[in-house]
């Protein structure tokens, strides 16, 4: 009796299609979990075939069979005992550096009414610096030149066009005494 035995590239080809077909089957686990029935019945078919996907499906329920039968520990009965008396020690100690005081005063102080005046403080400081900036900013412009008169009347000729006319009126007619 002859046995068929594959060839690498056989085995190989398969190993790939089987890959190929097993992408997307991790989002599919836990449907076949919760609800076999409503699963597609390619995505059955996968499942019974795959030795790889039907291993990672029984580990699954393996998984979620001892979750089941856990059971939270007691606490211990001094816990919140202990965890007042810590915060207090913290809240009761010195906070290391300067910054950290600073905080410790705004963030935990006993008055409320600071924190508004920290932020008011803080908005006119913003402000204040933002003008201050602009200001120093925008005033790197240099100031106009004053248009000396000449200047000015030669302007105003070039754009009166009128008065050019004129001009060239009187400056043609040989009646002008000049």
């Amino acid at each position: 009796m002859e046995t068929s035995r594959a060839t690498p590239a056989e085995v190989g080809d398969n190993m790939e299609r089987m890959k190929n077909n097993c992408t997307g089957m991790d989002q599919k686990l836990a449907d076949m979990l919760l609800d076999p029935g409503a699963v597609p019945a390619k995505v059955q078919a996968h499942f019974a075939e795959c030795d790889g996907c039907r291993q990672q499906l029984a580990e699954l329920r393996a998984t979620l069979a001892l979750l089941d039968t856990w059971e939270a520990p007691e606490p211990n009965p001094y816990f919140m005992t202990r965890l007042d008396a810590r915060l207090r020690e913290e809240r009761a100690a010195a906070p290391a550096g300067w910054f950290a005081r600073l905080r410790a005063r705004f963030v935990y102080g006993p008055s409320m009414h600071v924190r508004p005046l920290a932020a008011m403080a803080l908005s006119v400081l913003l402000l204040l610096g933002g003008g201050t900036y602009l200001g120093v900013t925008n005033g790197d412009q240099p100031a106009a030149q004053p248009v000396q008169a000449v200047v000015h009347d030669l302007q105003t000729l070039d754009s009166n066009a009128q008065l050019l006319d004129q001009m060239e009126a009187l400056s043609s007619n040989p009646d002008n005494g000049n």
